[in-house]
């Protein structure tokens, strides 16, 4: 008797798994369900493909379009394409003049809003109000939080089949334009020394159509919307002062979810990340904050039979670690790939030393689990810098795909504001071609010369990763061996370091943004 089919929704949260009550983004889902099906997801590998396409998308609107942005950073001379005319602020301004309804929420960095630097989110968000825009500085997170979500919605009044949003790490702003190449985007975002004069970045953006984009733009809608005060905080007169816009206008009513594409096979669920604001102030969509990140995330992992590769910027935590090490002890055809930077973007005893010791704490667990089923590397370009990996992807099994802001970290599980589009594809084509796009990247080759098999293709990645190894221990001499790939390890850290990091790894880098209960019984 032939076993029947799973049920590829198993892979998502229902409604009353995302555990927050107060919001409306599933009511137009059926059946209690937490996601929408008839869409398509594409992901843009690197910053120069998803600008390339922004900067075409937003050229293309007219009058009575709706263009929704949201950044955790924005700088307004940011060049989309090589074109001088393609700078952000002026894409977006001359979408303005053309009659489009531009909006958007920018995280409030209080240093930017002190400090009145050219480029930040204040400058931005002014230059953007001046022409007609509307944009607000939102400060309603958590004690030294922040809203790092990073999207644009794009619909179309008069022909919702080209709607599209895009989801994922890409801020609108200096650094990320780079490409495969990784030379770096010649507008600089400073890090550490170690990444050169035009650090090369890597990361990850997705495009979405079909009935999803209907779901970003409630996102945007339940924040825009709060009757919360954009902000509490003390320094609030230089609001007032500069004429920060603190009241929003209403939205225009929200269209139906536009049509599915062509091929549109996608079911897509939204993950998210609030804080527990606090007692005497909430989210009105989200009173209790809302961890589905987590609890996505980690439903797809305790899944996860053969395969695991991760992309991230910041694999912390040891409650991570745990998860990873859980299902490796469990399942003993598992393998974990982690791509992350192989060196931290901060220096010093309160940036890189805290930073290394939250790697530590999830590795850890992992390589005591199965040292030999996971594989963590780095990435260098053809001139032998290393990339600043920035993305944050996860992929398990050729099934199940998630791109979006949120780390593999306590911070972007509980404290930020994050969002994540988690994505399953019926005949599996979505994850295996991401995979392997990114493994062809990473190996140097073509992506049908990429292995399919979890223990061929983990195999490659620890072979090419030795080969670049040896020939940098070698001093480089004869031909370069092809790849980007740097094997690491665990983080040298004695004991004394260890405790001495550990305040300010939990206190700045790794912050809980739970209430008290759920903190002392570890729930999310």
């Amino acid at each position: 008797m032939t076993p029947p089919e799973p049920d590829l929704t198993d892979w998502f949260l229902t409604r009353e798994g995302r555990r927050n009550p107060d919001t409306r983004l599933d009511t137009r889902h059926p059946e209690g369900r937490a996601w929408s099906e008839g869409n398509r997801v594409r992901p843009l590998i690197d910053g120069a493909a998803y600008f390339a396409e922004l900067h075409e998308r937003l050229e293309a609107t007219g009058e009575g379009d709706l263009v929704l942005v949201v950044c955790w950073e924005g700088d307004g001379d940011q060049r989309l394409t090589d074109d001088p005319d393609s700078e952000v602020a002026e894409v977006l301004c001359r979408a303005v003049g053309r009659g489009v309804d531009v909006r958007g929420l920018f995280w409030h960095s209080r240093v930017a809003a002190v400090g009145g630097a050219e480029g930040d989110n204040l400058s931005l968000g002014e230059r953007l109000q001046e022409r007609g825009a509307e944009v607000l500085l939102d400060l309603r997170v958590r004690s030294a939080g922040s809203h790092h979500q990073k999207f644009v919605v794009i619909r179309h009044r008069d022909d919702p089949s080209r709607d599209v949003a895009y989801v994922g790490g890409i801020d609108l702003c200096h650094s990320r334009r780079d490409d495969a190449e990784h030379a770096g985007d010649p507008q600089v975002f400073e890090i550490a020394d170690e990444y050169g004069e035009t650090p090369g970045w890597h990361d990850v953006q997705a495009a979405v159509t079909g009935p999803a984009v209907f779901d970003v733009e409630t996102v945007f809608r339940e924040r825009w919307e709060d009757p919360t005060p954009l902000t509490r905080s003390p320094l609030g007169w230089l609001d007032r002062i500069r004429g920060v816009d603190l009241q929003p206008s209403p939205l225009p009513p929200q269209a139906d979810p536009p049509p599915s594409p062509e091929g549109g096979r996608h079911l897509v669920q939204l993950l998210r990340t609030y804080p527990r604001l606090g007692v005497t102030r909430h989210y009105a969509f989200a009173r209790q904050g809302e961890r589905s990140v987590a609890l996505g995330i980690t439903r797809a992992v305790e899944r996860a039979e053969h395969l695991v590769h991760v992309e991230d910027q910041y694999l912390w935590s040891p409650r991570v670690g745990r998860l990873f090490a859980a299902a490796l002890r469990d399942r003993p055809d598992l393998r974990v790939v982690a791509v992350v930077p192989r060196f931290t973007d901060l220096t010093g005893m309160l940036g890189r030393t805290p930073q290394q010791l939250g790697r530590h704490r999830a590795l850890a667990p992992m390589l005591e689990a199965a040292p030999e089923r996971v594989g963590v590397y780095g990435i260098e370009n053809a001139a032998g810098l290393p990339v600043y990996v920035h993305a944050k992807v996860c992929l398990v099994d050729d099934a199940w795909a998630s791109i979006g802001s949120a780390n593999l970290n306590r911070r972007s599980w509980t404290h930020d504001s994050e969002l994540t589009v988690a994505a399953v594809d019926p005949d599996g084509t979505l994850v295996a071609d991401l995979r392997r796009r990114l493994a062809a990247e990473h190996l140097g080759c073509d992506p049908d010369e990429v292995p399919d098999g979890p223990a061929e293709l983990f195999a490659a990645y620890a072979d090419a990763a030795g080969r670049l190894d040896a020939w940098h221990a070698a001093g480089r001499q004869g031909p370069r061996p092809p790849g980007q790939l740097r094997r690491l390890s665990l983080p040298p850290l004695g004991p004394v370091t260890r405790t001495l990091a550990s305040v300010p790894y939990r206190f700045l880098h790794d912050r809980d943004g739970r209430g008290w209960r759920m903190r002392l019984r570890n729930r999310f």
